[in-house]
């Protein structure tokens, strides 16, 4: 995707959208690995098939099914993006962040944003749940390279506060109050697709990383100059390469997102009745 053309393009997406709903979602949920089934929690679903919409990109990963979901959450009106586009894929960071600025363009302000991480933190147990309260972002490359449009907010945007605060501290009392255990994080983000050396995950923890990903942080970034806000959850799938001496697959980290849905289902659950 040419960044000169994205405005047009979120137009034509924007159009075809809203000619096949008929709510005005508020709340936007992004699902990560694993976690398909949090679109249960949706009622008078109206599903969109992401290979059905103009300038969308398709997902080529297990665990992401590639679909928009409109519907309730009790009585506030929802859109769910189940399944995201990765660097990795090979998309450009205009291409995976796309469906943050459909979300801004359809006037959607908050968006809980999901997915799988590797423990870097000795203290993280499998299937723990994170909420991030920041990032460091080693993926080399930045959604907001390349021609800005004043229209999705400032040139130089100040990320250092995007994870909101007051959205962290809610869900740690909806954990709290669910017995669910609630660790807050700093997230590290790579490109991926190869999980990471002993020695990496050694370096990282030592700059002050709890988990490390291959997403999430492109999306905040765009959230963030759009000025919306974010709630980033996560799970933890895996054990990092010098915390664990078992080999990680992709399978695993599927079955502990099916094990850890129904937590999280609940925790979304509750803050939207807190936020809507």
């Amino acid at each position: 995707m040419k960044n000169s053309d994205i405005i047009s393009q979120l137009k034509k997406t924007k159009s075809y959208i809203l000619k096949n709903i008929k709510t005005k979602p508020k709340i936007a949920i992004i699902t990560g690995s694993g976690l398909s089934d949090i679109k249960d929690l949706i009622k008078n679903q109206k599903i969109i098939a992401y290979s059905k919409i103009p300038y969308f990109k398709q997902t080529t990963i297990a665990g992401h099914k590639g679909e928009l979901v409109v519907g309730k959450i009790d009585n506030t009106d929802v859109v769910l993006l189940n399944g995201r586009f990765h660097y990795y894929e090979g998309h450009t960071m205009q291409d995976i962040t796309y469906p943050v600025r459909l979300l801004k363009e359809l006037g959607i302000n908050t968006i809980i944003i999901t997915c799988a991480v590797g423990a870097i933190n000795k203290k993280y147990s499998v299937g723990d749940i994170v909420a991030i309260k920041d990032h460091i972002n080693f993926m080399v490359d930045n959604p907001l390279i390349g021609k800005h449009f004043k229209c999705f907010g400032e040139r130089f945007p100040d990320i250092s506060n995007v994870y909101d605060t007051n959205l962290i501290n809610k869900i740690k009392k909806i954990a709290k109050s669910n017995k669910i255990k609630l660790q807050t994080s700093v997230y590290f983000a790579v490109k991926g697709p190869s999980y990471e050396t002993a020695s990496e995950i050694s370096v990282f923890g030592s700059l002050g990383a709890d988990v490390v990903g291959m997403s999430l942080v492109p999306e905040v970034i765009v959230a963030g100059q759009m000025k919306m806000k974010v709630l980033a959850l996560a799970y933890i799938s895996n054990k990092t390469g010098n915390t664990s001496k078992k080999s990680i697959t992709h399978e695993e980290v599927l079955a502990v997102g099916r094990k850890t849905g129904i937590k999280m289902a609940n925790l979304i659950k509750n803050i939207i009745r807190e936020i809507r």
